[in-house]
């Protein structure tokens, strides 16, 4: 059986305004996760929340550490949890409300 974990992160730095959500979202899709990518309020913070292998989700917050070309990461918090399947697939949310 596979390691299956779920993991929120929340990223600091420049990450808004600098296709950080489109970013996470490709890859996420690349390593087979799901979950959704989204602004948290202001302007300085990225929430992701995944699913899937834990292998593929490490290798998922490793690319969160650098993030596109424009991105300056500031900050990284990584809270680890236990798989529950909420995700279908992965999504970009363009509000906090949803």
């Amino acid at each position: 059986m596979s390691d299956l974990a779920s993991v929120k992160v929340v990223v600091y730095g420049l990450v808004q305004g600098v296709f950080f959500r489109d970013f996470t979202s490709r890859k996420a899709g690349e390593l087979g996760v799901s979950g959704y990518v989204r602004n948290l309020p202001g302007d300085r913070a990225v929430e992701v929340r995944a699913e899937g292998e834990r292998a593929r989700l490490e290798k998922l917050i490793s690319h969160l550490r650098t993030g596109p070309p424009r991105a300056v990461v500031e900050k990284v918090d990584v809270s680890w949890s236990e798989y529950h399947g909420d995700y279908a697939d992965f999504n970009i949310r363009y509000s906090s409300n949803q």
